[in-house]
């Protein structure tokens, strides 16, 4: 409750003040922002400049990792027959186009697929039901072919 007071008593306390007391300044207006900086001017402006390289380096890494990003919405879109985003396609353009995934995010697309490969395959649908043992069902089938190839071998008429 105090503080509530403080900051609003203060705050028009502050303006009262600073109006009357209009006939002192800092002294600090009439420096130039260099010598504010404590550095000389040409110091300044090649401050200045690099950090204007670096904001550039920085938005050129960013827009790159958007158009990662895009690109692997993308390819899900694709494989996933999604529409498509007019988003995702400025964003890869901005970038200049042919964007590649990184290493770690390809091989973790390449692990997926290669997932619902084998569970989109009849071993594996045969191995996701419960109760099946696959060891034991190879053995019958090989036994049973074993079988089936010395009956062919008795028989005369083959």
């Amino acid at each position: 409750m105090a503080f509530m007071v403080k900051t609003m008593v203060g705050g028009q306390l502050k303006n009262l003040t600073g109006s009357l007391g209009g006939g002192e300044d800092k002294g600090d207006g009439d420096k130039s922002a260099a010598e504010a900086q404590g550095m000389s001017r040409e110091e300044y402006e090649e401050y200045q400049k690099q950090l204007v390289e670096e904001k550039m380096e920085r938005d050129a890494q960013f827009t790159q990792r958007k158009a990662e990003r895009a690109t692997l919405r993308s390819h899900f879109r694709d494989k996933y027959r999604l529409p498509k985003n007019e988003t995702d396609e400025s964003q890869i353009q901005m970038a200049g186009g042919d964007v590649e995934l990184p290493r770690e995010l390809a091989k973790m697309i390449e692990e997926d697929t290669e997932e619902e490969e084998e569970k989109a395959s009849v071993l594996g649908q045969l191995a996701s039901l419960p109760g099946l043992d696959l060891g034991s069902l190879k053995d019958k089938a090989q036994a049973t072919l074993g079988d089936l190839k010395q009956s062919a071998d008795k028989c005369h008429i083959m």
